[in-house]
Formats: C-alpha cells, sequence, structure tokens
C-alpha cells in the first residue's frame, strides 16, 4: 500500500489546509475499499501495477485536490494552485526580504540632512511597486498560456503514479547531514582554536599585518563554545536521526546564540589596526575605518539573516510538537 500513502501525500499538499485530515481520511478509506473489493473479485492481491492503474483511474494528485477546492476561475482549476504556490514563494523569498531590508536601511543607515524617515519609505515604495507588480504580472501571463495548452493538449492528465515521491517523514534527520554538519563544525573548530586563539594578532604576514581589539578573546570563545555545542548536537543526530524537541530547542539556542554574537561583531568595530609595509599610517587607519563603517552597515542584514534562521528553528521545534511527542517529554526520550 505504500503507492497509495504516496498518492494520499501527493493530494494532501494541494488540498486547503483546513480540510486536509478530513478529506484525506476519507479518500483513503475510498482507495482502500477499493483495492480490497478488487482483490477480493481476484482472490489474490493486486500487485503495484494493478494498483497504479486503479491510481491513474483516480486521477493525478493535484486535479483529485482541485475538486475539493473552491472553483478558481482567475488562470483556471487544473492550474491555479501551482499559480498560487509560485506566488507564495515569490512573495516569500523576494518581496518581503525586499520590504524588511529596505525598512533596516531607512531605520540604521545615516540619512543626508533634510531627508526624513518617511522620504526614504516613499522612495522604496515608488521603486517597489513597478517592480512586484512586474513580477506578478509576468508570472500570471506564464501561466494564462499554460492553461490554453493545457486546454488544447491536456498534458496535465498523463502521469505515472510509479514517479510519485515517497512517503516523507518531516522528523527524519539525513544521516549524510549530519555527518557534512559533524565534520564541518569539526574542522572548524580545530581551525579555530589553533589558529586564533594565540593572540589578536590573526592575520601577520610580511605583505600586511591584522590586529583586532581586545574584545576579540569574547567572540573567540563565544563562537568556539557554539561550535562545540553544534558538535555535540550533529553527533546526537547522527545517533538518533530525527529531530525531538529538545535536540530543535538546543539548535534554536545554538543559532540565536551565533546570530547575536554575529550581530555584535558587525557593530563590535574589532579591527583596531592593519599595518602594511610601505603603506602611510594615515592610510592604513583609512582603511580600518572604512571596513569598521561597512561592517556596522551590514548590521540590519546580518539581524534579518538572523531573525530568518530563528524562525526556521521556530518552525522546526512546532512541527515535531505538532507531528511528534510533546516537546516536555523528548528530553527524556532522547536520553534513553
Amino acid at each position: 500500500m505504500e503507492l497509495i500513502d504516496r498518492y494520499l501525500q501527493a493530494v494532501k499538499f494541494w488540498l486547503p489546509k483546513n480540510q486536509k485530515q478530513d478529506i484525506i481520511a476519507e479518500l483513503s478509506e475510498d482507495l482502500r475499499s477499493q483495492v480490497e473489493d478488487r482483490e477480493a473479485e481476484l482472490g489474490r492481491k493486486l500487485n503495484e501495477s494493478e494498483i497504479a492503474d486503479l491510481l491513474k483511474q483516480r486521477g493525478r494528485p493535484i486535479l483529485v485536490a482541485n475538486r475539493y477546492r473552491p472553483q478558481q476561475h482567475l488562470i483556471g482549476p487544473v492550474l491555479f494552485p501551482i499559480y498560487e504556490f509560485v506566488l507564495e514563494i515569490v512573495a516569500a523569498f523576494y518581496l518581503v526580504p525586499w520590504i524588511l531590508v529596505w525598512i533596516a536601511i531607512a531605520i540604521f543607515r545615516p540619512r543626508h540632512p533634510g531627508q526624513s524617515f518617511f522620504t526614504m519609505i516613499a522612495l522604496f515604495w515608488t521603486s517597489f511597486w513597478p517592480m512586484a507588480f512586474f513580477m506578478i504580472g509576468s508570472i500570471t501571463t506564464v501561466f494564462a498560456v499554460l492553461e490554453r495548452v493545457q486546454q488544447k493538449s491536456n498534458f496535465m492528465e498523463r502521469w505515472e503514479p510509479g514517479k510519485l515521491p515517497p512517503v516523507r517523514n518531516p522528523n527524519q534527520i539525513k544521516r549524510s547531514a549530519s555527518v557534512a554538519e559533524l565534520v564541518a563544525n569539526s574542522v572548524f573548530g580545530v581551525w579555530w582554536w589553533v589558529t586564533y586563539l594565540s593572540s589578536s594578532l590573526i592575520l601577520n604576514r610580511p605583505e600586511v599585518q591584522v590586529l583586532l581589539t581586545p574584545r576579540w578573546r569574547f567572540f573567540f570563545w563565544g563562537f568556539l563554545c557554539v561550535t562545540l555545542a553544534n558538535i555535540a548536537l550533529s553527533a546526537a543526530n547522527l545517533a538518533r536521526p530525527y529531530w525531538t524537541g529538545a535536540r530543535a530547542t538546543v539548535r534554536l539556542a545554538t543559532d540565536c546564540a551565533g546570530a547575536a554574537l554575529f550581530c555584535w561583531l558587525m557593530k563590535a568595530n574589532i579591527i583596531a589596526q592593519i599595518t602594511v609595509p610601505n603603506v602611510s599610517a594615515a592610510r592604513t587607519s583609512e582603511i580600518t575605518n572604512a571596513i569598521n563603517l561597512w561592517m556596522d552597515r551590514a548590521f540590519p542584514i546580518a539581524v534579518l539573516i538572523g531573525v530568518g534562521i530563528a524562525a526556521g528553528d521556530l518552525y522546526r521545534i512546532y512541527r515535531v510538537k505538532k507531528n511528534g511527542r510533546p516537546v516536555g517529554q523528548d528530553l527524556a526520550a532522547a536520553l534513553v
């Protein structure tokens, strides 16, 4: 029945959120009853090819899901769920970050005399809306063309159940990912310890020397502690390749600590001195100040990246709590 589970998973993806469980339960019962009736008629179990034929008669997953969705006519009932999904992706990964970055720039970047915050926002909107309308219009045009092609060729009707993706456990962790994290963190930890422990003089070559301020020690030990915690977490994930609430919470804590340290580093004016032979002290001082200034200006971007990572970690905790055991029981479960 794995092929049926894969089919139900594919249908579920396109269903309305508030009706997913009820519809899938009804569809699952109907499909399994159909299989049982067919097996009783033949007096044997159905093979994968025969189950695939039954699923083909039922229809492509997205078309089956469309029967349970409110009828939409902007693009057409066949392609509209895909069109809606593409717009959500564009908004989440392009338009919303664009807005957040501009707001951060307007808040933190020094403004010209007489230029107010609202003037900055007005300038942003005048450039944002044409770009947004162009992107949405382009996507709509493409799907409108696809709708006409679909009506003539019915290419969405031709599909193979055997090509459906396997049923996925959302809390499962790939061992390859845990191994990669373990190796990467271990290599970084060793390099970090060997290279930067002895002195704040992080670059000492005949052609250039870079000296950091004494507060560098706080960053060194902070990042080292975060790295060691990540090594321990990767090892635990490798031994037990599934997310629990306890380990997901640890990942949130280490990511927040690392992001906070990095954001602080952007604002700390960490570079004390750059020395280059045959270059005047005044010139190297200008370079030092310029690097510190650009790091300071990159602070809003660092904050946004940190917030994005933390949001992903929070969603992981929510997903574990929703699909697995309660978060409060996970620490004990992870230790047995």
